[in-house]
C-alpha cells in the first residue's frame, strides 16, 4: 500500500478543478453534492472561520447528521489545518459536555431543533462550563436571539478571497473521535491524515471500488465508518457516496435502485432489515455487489440469506474499531461463502498477533487477545497514560477482543476480554452461547452477560428480543440448548426479555448496561 501525499483538501481542490459538475455524494432529496459547489462552500466557510480567529491546530466539533454541511466543514477544517472532532448527534448534555471539555474544542456546529431535540438550548446550558468554546454555529436554523452564529450567513459570500491553505503534513493530527464507551468513560481516539487515508484505501483496494461504484452510507458521518467511507472516500477515491440521513429499510431499497448503489459498510441490523424488505417487495437489488457488515454480532445465516435474496450481492463480516479501522476486509468470492459467514474476515494490510495474558504470541488456531499494528492505526489516545496501556512496546494495539487466526488468514472473534464469564473458575464464552441462541427460530437478538452468583461467583444471564414479541422462558429454551449440544454449565440460568437492547452509536449492545441491570435486579430480589 502506497502512502498518500495528499490530504482531503488537496483532493477536494483537484476534483473541483477537474470535474466541478460531477457528483461526489448523492442525497436523498436530489440536491446532490457536486465537487465544484461543495469546494466553493467550504472555501467561503474557511474564510469566515479565519475571521472568527480560528487558527491551525485548533479543535472544531460538529454534531451534525448526514448533511452536506458536514462535508463542507470537514474540507474547510483540513484547508486551514484545524483538527476535526465529529460528535454523534444522539449524544446529549452528559456526553457532549465531556467531549467538548476534553478536546478543548473552540467551535461547534450544531443543528437547530432536530428530531425533537433543541441543540442550541442544550449548548446554552453547557457553555458556562466550557471556557474554550468560543463559537457555536447553528446549521439550518435561524436564531433571532443571536446567541449562536448562522452557518448560512458564514457561507453566503462565495467568491471571496480564499484563505491560504496550510501545508500538507500527512502525519499531523487530523481528527479526534471518542469511543462509544461501553465501559467507563469515552477515550479520545486520534488519527492523522495518513492513518485515516490508509483505512479508506484498505477497503478501496480490497473491493476494487472505482468510478462505477456508489457506496450507500446509512452510518452517521460522526462515526468512523460514516466519516471515513462516507465523507472522505468520495474525494480520496473515485467511488461516489449516497448519504442516508436516517435509516429506513423501505427508503433504502428504493434509494439503492435510484442511484445504483453498489456497496455498503454498516451494522448488522441494517443488512438484516434490508434483506427482509427486499424479500417483502420481491426485489433482488441487482446493482448491489458488496455489503460489509460489522460493529455487532453477525449471524452466519444472515450472510447466507443475503446471497440467496439479493441477485449479485456478496455479504461478509469485517472487523475493526475506531482505533484500528478495517483490520479485515471479508471474503467476497462465491466459493468463499462459508468463510464470509463464519469468520470475521480476511486480514489485509495489518500485522496481527494472537497473544496470551502475558503478551506472548500463541500458535495458530489458539484463542487469545488480538493485537494489531498497521498504517491505519490511530496515533494514540488523548491521554498518554491511556495510550501506554493500550499499545505495547512493539507498537501493537491491544484490541481487548479474544479470537484466533485460521489457516485461510481469517480472524475469528470468540469473545471480548470483559465478556468472559468466570463460572466456578471456568471461563465461559458469551459469544459461543449467543451463536447457539441465534439459531432459535423465535430469537431476534441475544446478549449474554455475567451475573452475580452466590456459590459460583458468576452465572450466565441472557437478554433476549424475540420475533414479534413472542413469549419465551428458560423452561422452553433449555430443550433447544440440549438439542444444540451446548454443555449444561453454559446454559443461561436467567432469561430477561426485552423489547430492544440498548446499543452504542456503532450498533454494539451495551453489555455494561445489561450487567448493571441484572445485578440490580438480583439485589432487589
Amino acid at each position: 500500500m502506497v502512502l498518500s501525499t495528499k490530504n482531503l483538501a488537496d483532493h477536494a481542490l483537484h476534483k473541483a478543478s477537474a470535474a466541478p459538475d460531477a457528483v461526489a455524494i448523492y442525497l436523498e432529496d436530489g440536491a446532490h453534492i457536486h465537487f465544484g459547489s461543495i469546494f466553493d462552500e467550504a472555501m467561503a466557510l474557511a474564510a469566515s472561520m479565519v475571521d472568527l480567529g480560528l487558527r491551525a491546530g485548533d479543535v472544531i466539533s460538529f454534531q451534525l447528521p448526514n448533511w452536506r454541511e458536514a462535508v463542507a466543514v470537514d474540507i474547510a477544517a483540513v484547508w486551514l489545518g484545524l483538527v476535526v472532532n465529529p460528535v454523534i448527534p444522539i449524544y446529549r448534555d452528559h456526553e457532549l459536555a465531556f467531549i467538548l471539555a476534553d478536546s478543548g474544542s473552540r467551535c461547534l456546529f450544531i443543528p437547530g431543533v432536530y428530531r425533537g431535540h433543541d441543540f442550541p438550548e442544550m449548548i446554552e446550558r453547557l457553555k458556562p462550563d466550557l471556557p474554550a468554546l468560543q463559537h457555536v454555529i447553528s446549521v439550518r436554523h435561524n436564531d433571532a436571539s443571536g446567541a449562536v452564529l448562522s452557518y448560512e450567513n458564514l457561507v453566503q459570500q462565495r467568491g471571496c478571497p480564499i484563505p491560504d491553505k496550510q501545508p500538507t503534513d500527512m502525519q499531523a493530527l487530523k481528527v479526534i473521535m471518542y469511543t462509544s464507551g461501553t465501559t467507563g468513560r469515552a477515550k479520545a481516539v486520534r488519527h492523522s491524515h495518513q492513518s485515516l487515508a490508509r483505512a479508506i484505501d484498505n477497503g478501496v483496494e480490497a473491493w476494487g471500488l472505482g468510478a462505477q461504484d456508489v457506496m450507500l452510507m446509512p452510518s452517521p458521518v460522526t462515526h468512523i465508518t460514516g466519516f471515513a467511507n462516507g465523507i472522505e472516500q468520495a474525494f480520496i477515491s473515485d467511488c461516489k457516496t449516497a448519504f442516508m440521513e436516517r435509516w429506513d429499510a423501505d427508503n433504502a431499497v428504493s434509494y439503492i435502485e435510484k442511484v445504483g448503489a453498489t456497496s455498503c459498510i454498516s451494522a448488522t441490523p441494517f443488512l438484516q432489515e434490508l434483506v427482509e424488505t427486499a424479500k417483502k417487495h420481491s426485489l433482488d437489488l441487482p446493482s448491489l455487489r458488496i455489503f460489509a457488515c460489522g460493529g455487532a454480532s453477525v449471524p452466519p445465516n444472515l450472510i447466507i440469506d443475503t446471497h440467496s435474496a439479493l441477485a449479485n450481492c456478496r455479504a461478509f463480516r469485517v472487523y475493526g474499531c475506531t482505533e484500528a479501522p478495517l483490520i479485515t476486509v471479508g471474503f467476497v468470492k462465491p466459493e468463499e461463502e462459508m468463510l464470509a459467514a463464519t469468520t470475521d474476515g480476511r486480514i489485509n494490510n495489518w500485522d496481527v498477533i494472537i497473544a496470551d495474558d502475558n503478551g506472548n504470541p500463541l500458535a495458530q488456531g489458539l484463542d487469545g487477545e488480538i493485537l494489531v499494528k498497521g498504517p491505519a492505526m490511530m496515533i494514540g489516545y488523548g491521554e498518554e497514560a491511556q495510550t501506554k496501556q493500550a499499545i505495547d512496546d512493539g507498537g501493537y494495539f491491544r484490541t481487548g477482543d479474544i479470537g484466533h487466526i485460521t489457516t485461510q488468514g481469517a480472524i475469528v472473534i470468540t469473545d471480548r476480554k470483559k465478556d468472559i464469564i468466570i463460572r466456578g473458575g471456568e471461563n465461559i464464552s458469551a459469544r459461543e452461547i449467543e451463536n447457539v441462541l441465534y439459531q432459535h427460530p423465535l430469537i431476534s437478538e441475544a446478549a449474554v452477560v455475567a451475573m452475580p452468583h452466590e456459590r459460583l461467583g458468576e452465572g450466565v444471564c441472557v437478554f433476549i428480543v424475540t420475533l414479534n414479541s413472542a413469549p419465551l422462558d428458560l423452561a422452553e429454551l433449555q430443550p433447544f440448548l440440549e438439542r444444540a449440544g451446548l454443555a449444561k454449565q453454559k446454559w443461561p440460568q436467567r432469561l430477561e426479555l426485552r423489547d430492544e437492547l440498548q446499543k452504542t452509536a456503532s450498533g454494539k449492545v451495551r453489555k455494561d448496561v445489561l450487567r448493571q441491570a441484572v445485578k440490580a435486579a438480583i439485589e432487589r430480589e
